[in-house]
């Protein structure tokens, strides 16, 4: 964490707020899935009623964690910006397996949405400027 002293870069604090929407668009996501247990040709489509509740879960699960290490970002805690990381890598490969595997779904397009996000996270979160700030 950074000693207060090292000013945070305005990209530092894009990430963050990018981070959050990348976790509220998982969130959603993972809401929309449960929505969609009427549905009986989208319960096939995901294999089973287990298999949609667990995507929606996990969806939500990893949503709600991104969205509360955010807020760590912002002072410039280094084991913030791993944790977002390692969620970011995991929403990407959860969302790109859905949007492919089930791109027949109603709610495909939301995957894709969700990578890019969490792309544009990635690549803010590593730039040069957030480096040193992390580095404090």
């Amino acid at each position: 964490m950074t000693d207060g002293t090292a000013a945070r870069p305005g990209g530092v604090t894009l990430v963050a707020v990018i981070a959050w929407i990348a976790g509220a668009i998982d969130m959603i996501t993972g809401v929309l899935l449960f929505f969609l247990l009427p549905n009986e040709s989208v319960v096939t489509e995901y294999g089973g009623t287990g298999q949609l509740m667990g995507a929606a879960i996990g969806s939500i699960i990893v949503g709600l964690i991104t969205v509360v290490v955010a807020g760590g970002l912002l002072k410039g805690n280094s084991a913030a910006r791993m944790i977002v990381t390692v969620l970011q890598v995991l929403s990407i490969l959860g969302s790109l397996f859905l949007a492919v595997a089930y791109r027949e779904s109603p709610t495909a397009w939301t995957e894709w949405v969700g990578i890019l996000v969490s792309i544009v996270v990635l690549l803010l979160l590593w730039s040069k400027k957030a480096s040193a700030f992390f580095r404090g």
